[in-house]
């Protein structure tokens, strides 16, 4: 089936005698409500559109922002509220019966570096019905800001139009929201569903699928379960991750992070209270050579959630990525911590092709005086590798040997201290060999759900 262009969903919108709103746009000019006035017809949709640039305007249309920010969910939520209350009261007695309203809104900023912002619709899904919402965070990614403004006016419009038309199936909810956007132009950190127009949605899943599509770097879930915008959640905290496959989360990974946030707090005096420990995976696995399903990353974002610690989940196969993606948050002091087998692969030049500098340009993206490489000793029967196990070739020896006498790398533990390195495959393992002793490996809270899985 051929996708329908943003004009020709605006103008579904504009003939459908029953839709009838309000848009309310701050930052970025009027780049949704314009579609709608393009298309012909608007008289018969658009009930009010407002821009409020001046900040001392929006506090007295919406409220003053609390935060000092007016690029957040807050102020969105503010705008929703306030646009869709004032239809009801003025609208509803002359036409609720015919009609479902709307209130489109959004906040962005596009004219710094980091470009982007909330847009949301509160709606009426059918004539009468109590409102729904669905709620977005996306990053701007072209350069230029007319293509970013191009972007911002089709996910708009997609996004009205998939709330009235769509709404019956998550997955083409999902797709039809990106429609003539090209891939690579946004990037959606979260998207919030309420209401009864939503109540078969999950929105864990979608929000994992939108990584899986390409139209998402990272979805940040904190532990109630909720997915967070990573700038609200992550702002200007100190923040230790520990990367891994948690198929499942095994006890070394518990005493990994354990011993890791000491190691983080002593080093830049840090309370424990003042660092958020995060957990961390990748859809995509360079490493392992797979790629994740939406459903086994909520199983693992489960087992997770289970111990009391949030979740993020990435499509960044490497570690400096990440760490760029988290400096649009913070920046705080912040510790990655790997067991000492990954040191090989970390080093390895083949993972840095696309870069000019290659491996030297890569690892400098990574490791600064505010972030470290934390190295947790890898220890079997027979060995028990650390940071002067490993052994680069000649050729990068000395970029290794910088990071090292700079204490950029560090280990945390000595082979003394810890028990044997306890793998995700070894319980596995275990479980499918009927051996009942691998729940010692397993956090006791999370035993139910490692069953489950296997």
């Amino acid at each position: 089936m051929r996708t329908q262009t943003t004009l020709e969903k605006a103008l579904d919108i504009n003939t459908d005698l029953k839709l009838y709103g309000t848009f309310a746009e701050i930052g970025a000019g009027q780049e949704v409500a314009r579609q709608f006035f393009q298309v012909g017809k608007a008289s018969q949709t658009v009930a009010l559109a407002i821009s409020a640039y001046d900040m001392t305007y929006s506090d007295i249309i919406y409220g003053k922002e609390k935060s000092g920010r007016y690029v957040c969910d807050s102020r969105l939520k503010q705008m929703l509220e306030k646009e869709y209350e004032k239809l009801i009261k003025r609208l509803n007695e002359v036409r609720g019966n015919k009609t479902t309203f709307f209130a489109f809104a959004d906040t962005v900023a596009t004219a710094s570096k980091n470009s982007h912002g909330w847009m949301g619709v509160k709606f009426q899904h059918k004539i009468g019905a109590d409102p729904s919402e669905i709620r977005m965070h996306v990053r701007l990614l072209d350069k230029q800001r007319l293509l970013q403004q191009e972007s911002l006016s089709k996910l708009g419009v997609n996004m009205i139009h998939s709330c009235f038309y769509k709404s019956a199936d998550s997955i083409d909810f999902t797709q039809s929201l990106f429609d003539q956007i090209k891939l690579g132009s946004i990037s959606v950190d979260a998207i919030h569903f309420e209401g009864p127009a939503f109540v078969k949605f999950d929105p864990l899943y979608v929000n994992l699928s939108l990584i899986q599509m390409g139209l998402s770097e990272a979805i940040f879930i904190n532990t109630q379960a909720e997915v967070e915008n990573i700038g609200d959640a992550l702002w200007d905290k100190n923040i230790f991750i520990q990367r891994a496959s948690y198929k499942p989360v095994t006890t070394t990974h518990i005493d990994i992070a354990s011993r890791g946030v000491k190691h983080f707090e002593n080093e830049f005096k840090l309370k424990s209270s003042e660092v958020t420990t995060i957990f961390e995976f990748t859809l995509d696995n360079r490493l392992k050579n797979e790629k994740v399903s939406v459903e086994e990353a909520i199983q693992k974002v489960k087992m997770i959630l289970a111990l009391n610690l949030p979740v993020l989940v990435t499509r960044f196969p490497l570690f400096y990525q990440m760490k760029e993606f988290i400096r649009l948050a913070s920046n705080k002091p912040l510790a990655i911590v790997i067991g000492a087998t990954h040191l090989d692969k970390l080093f390895d030049e083949k993972f840095y092709l696309d870069l000019n500098g290659g491996l030297l340009e890569g690892m400098g993206k990574l490791l600064d005086k505010s972030t470290r490489l934390y190295i947790y000793p890898h220890k079997t029967k027979d060995i028990c590798l650390l940071t002067k196990s490993y052994f680069p070739k000649s050729a990068i020896r000395h970029i290794y040997t910088h990071f090292i006498e700079n204490k950029f790398i560090q280990d945390i533990a000595g082979c003394d201290e810890i028990d044997e390195f306890m793998h995700s495959e070894d319980i596995i393992k275990m479980i499918k060999s009927k051996k009942t002793d691998w729940k010692k490996y397993v956090p006791v809270s999370i035993h139910a759900l490692v069953q489950k899985m296997n």
